[in-house]
């Protein structure tokens, strides 16, 4: 049995929110942003599994996620993603966003 990981957006009606200028969620959201779904590629392991970081509207906020190889294709594809270069990878960092 297959599990479908997609990722919605938010209708393209929605409007921007914003929180009180200085907190951490003092972010400007809106559809286009959120639309966008990147994903950098960390390791190819020689069971064919594939660890990548996935993230949704920025790409320094990831999630780490492990997958077979033709799921991991199949995930990219339903989710329209941005491949992130190595160059990016080595401004985000290893491990940008732990606290």
């Amino acid at each position: 049995m297959a599990t479908e990981l997609i990722m919605s957006a938010p209708p393209s009606n929605s409007k921007p929110t914003t929180a009180a200028a200085g907190s951490l969620d003092a972010l400007v959201t809106d559809a286009a942003t959120l639309a966008r779904r990147y994903v950098r590629i960390t390791d190819r392991q020689p069971n064919g599994i594939v660890a990548f970081e996935f993230s949704v509207g920025w790409p320094d906020m990831s999630v780490e996620l492990a997958l077979p190889e033709e799921m991991f294709n199949e995930f990219c594809s339903k989710n329209k993603v941005e491949f992130l270069t190595e160059a990016v990878g080595e401004k985000l960092g290893d491990h940008h966003d732990e606290h």
